[in-house]
């Protein structure tokens, strides 16, 4: 095809991306997505179509494609049905966008109100070719809540000939109203196989050379999205050519290869931190992704755990050099071990991701990976406190075979283990001359003593026996002292005193797994088949003496206190005292409240005198009306505030 160009130069536009060209047709070409494949087409047979689809799923997974393909299963000639011929007229302008009855609209350019009130008016008129006029809307959750409102009642009863196909990939973001008048599919992201022996067939249709651990690695960057694996095999196409291999993959999009993941799990197995750090400043300086890394990491742990729980589900995809290596480093490793380092590898990742120095974290993190192996979970502090010694961090002894990594740079060289620095031994000093004998201090002279004391004797006193005691009773028996507990008899039947000394003995060496044992009373030994009693409502003491380990530590201790080995069977009597609950300490009293203060005596009310009449004034001191009204503070007053006296 050619078409002409802004200058009037014809410009040759035959050239079509791989996703455009090898996009699915029919129903037969959509890869992975079989469930819903089979769905739409039982229900093209039955009849039984709906008015309203809805297609979910990540990037990438036929979520258009399948909706053409249904739109051309609907409306091609002599529809609806699966066989449609996609080569005829009314299929080719559907593929090709063209079609009146087939409407794509982008709800991320179209969401508003009006676009929907526009949407209503069209659905109005009939089809011009096929029997549906279908409404398909691509990333359906990106219209406003009015827009849905507004789509709500055509989409609850559209007209006959209307048909709805929404796709997204966050259907959280869309109404439950609009859901809940949809038929929800959701396609799965492809697998990595599927999408590797596709982009072979691809490259041998393109007549381009694929290998096939090329494809996969592809598969594993585009994450389940064909159509992102479909973008990375042309960019290949156009950087090496006609023969693609591995490492070519390697190198464009900053993938790490098996083998560089395969060193970076053994090396954290085998707690080789000083190599497992160089190995990372080597992938650094060579442009590799870190957080690529990391995911590449934590895979490899993901397959290691389920091939140490679940061997039958195992599918450790390492290169064959390492699997002896990486088997050994498993069957040495604790599966609680291997979880722990999956949640410190986890949180490295959560706190990458939100990090600018992403190297600096992921180094941190795998320093914390290595040591979380050497650390001693609770199942060793048990043991431990049993008895047991802590398990030792082993030495670093598995031989690991070479990689090598194609850096940007000269890569800085391998660090060579350092030996530890001794001091030269210093040299032998001379004999210092023999230091002259000092000459005798003069001896002080005896003080005076005060007249009237005699002076004290420095000899030490003299004991004499008293041969009064010789012939007293010896303060000990000769006798032997009575069996303590933890000892008996290393032959013969069971004793109750052996059994009480067994059970001492076991709470000595076990004490926390012997707490639970209560009062127990021995009846006999019947040619090594001990019966014993306990409370019927003594449930942990049955517990504890039928558990693994009680029951390993009685068998290991019975040789001393009998001559055989014993098989312990238990009866209920209530004559055996019951357990007794610990109860809670009383409360502590309260404190004595303080006495109250007494009461301050009322003051006393001073009696009312009776009103003593006072002297009227003298009839000269009073003021006269006439004289009042012309006081001038009255008049002042008056004039001020414009008033009038009222007599």
């Amino acid at each position: 095809m050619r078409r002409r160009n802004e200058s009037g130069t014809i410009a040759d536009v035959s050239y079509q991306v791989f996703a455009r060209k090898y996009r699915p047709r029919t129903f037969k070409d959509v890869l992975g997505q079989d469930h819903v494949v089979r769905t739409l087409c039982n229900a093209i047979e039955q009849k039984r179509l709906a008015h309203a689809y809805l297609f979910v799923g990540p990037r990438g997974t036929g979520k258009t494609s399948t909706a053409r393909i249904f739109a051309k299963a609907l409306n091609c000639s002599g529809g609806p049905k699966v066989d449609f011929d996609p080569d005829e007229d009314v299929c080719q302008e559907i593929a090709e966008g063209r079609s009146l009855d087939v409407l794509e609209i982008d709800g991320a350019s179209n969401r508003g109100i009006d676009n929907i009130r526009d949407l209503r008016d069209n659905v109005q008129f009939t089809p011009t070719r096929g029997q549906y006029r279908i409404i398909y809307i691509d990333e359906v959750h990106m219209l406003t809540k009015e827009s849905f409102n507004a789509l709500l009642k055509t989409l609850e009863e559209p007209p006959a000939h209307v048909m709805f196909i929404f796709a997204t990939t966050e259907p959280h973001k869309i109404l439950p109203t609009i859901l809940s008048r949809c038929q929800r599919f959701d396609l799965r992201p492809i697998p990595a196989d599927i999408i590797a022996n596709h982009l072979v067939n691809i490259a041998a249709n393109e007549g381009v050379t694929l290998t096939l651990p090329a494809a996969f690695a592809i598969a594993r960057v585009a994450d389940g999205g064909m159509r992102d694996a479909q973008s990375m095999l042309d960019q290949l196409v156009s950087f090496c050519g006609n023969n693609i291999g591995e490492q070519d993959v390697n190198d464009i999009f900053g993938v790490t290869s098996r083998e560089t993941v395969a060193r970076a799990l053994a090396y954290i197995l085998d707690r080789q931190l000083p190599s497992l750090l160089h190995l990372v400043h080597e992938l650094s300086e060579a442009g590799r992704d870190m957080g690529q890394l990391l995911s590449e990491i934590m895979g490899a742990v993901r397959e290691l755990l389920i091939s140490k729980v679940a061997p039958q589900e195992a599918s450790l995809a390492m290169p064959e050099e390492w699997r002896e290596p990486l088997n050994q480093l498993i069957a040495r490793t604790p599966a609680d071990k291997i979880v722990r380092l999956m949640e410190v590898l986890s949180g490295t990742e959560e706190h990458m991701r939100w990090s600018t120095n992403k190297r600096l974290h992921l180094e941190m993190g795998l320093i914390q990976a290595v040591h979380s192996l050497a650390e001693a979970n609770i199942s060793d502090i048990i043991r431990a406190l049993n008895g047991a010694p802590l398990p030792e961090t082993p030495i670093a002894t598995t031989q690991l075979p070479a990689v090598n990594i194609a850096p940007a740079s000269p890569s800085a060289p391998a660090p060579q283990p350092m030996a530890s620095p001794v001091a030269p031994a210093p040299a032998a000093p001379a004999p210092a001359p023999a230091p002259e004998p000092l000459p005798p201090a003069p001896e002080p002279e005896p003080a005076p003593m005060p007249p009237g004391l005699e002076p004290i004797d420095d000899a030490p006193p003299s004991f004499e026996l008293n041969p009064d005691l010789e012939d007293a009773p010896p303060l000990f028996d000769d006798e032997p002292a009575p069996l303590m507990a933890g000892e008996a008899p290393a032959a013969g039947p069971l004793t109750p005193e052996g059994w009480e000394a067994l059970l001492t003995a076991m709470r000595e060496a076990a004490p926390l797994q012997s707490s639970s044992v209560g009062n127990t009373m021995f009846i006999s030994d019947d040619d090594g088949l001990v019966t014993i009693a306990i409370h019927p409502s003594d449930t942990d003491t049955r517990d504890a003496l039928l558990g693994d380990q009680l029951s390993e530590l009685m068998a290991e201790l019975t040789p001393k206190f009998c001559g055989h080995s014993i098989t312990l069977r238990m009866v209920m009597d209530d004559s055996v005292p019951p357990p007794v609950a610990e109860e809670p300490p009383p409360p502590a009293p309260l404190p004595e409240p303080a006495p109250r203060p007494a009461a301050a005596p009322r003051p006393k009310t001073p009696e009312k005198k009776p009103e003593v009449e006072k002297p009227a004034a003298p009839a000269s001191l009073k003021p006269t009306d006439e004289e009042f009204y012309h006081d001038p503070l009255i008049e002042l007053a008056l004039k001020e505030f414009h008033a009038t006296l009222i007599k």
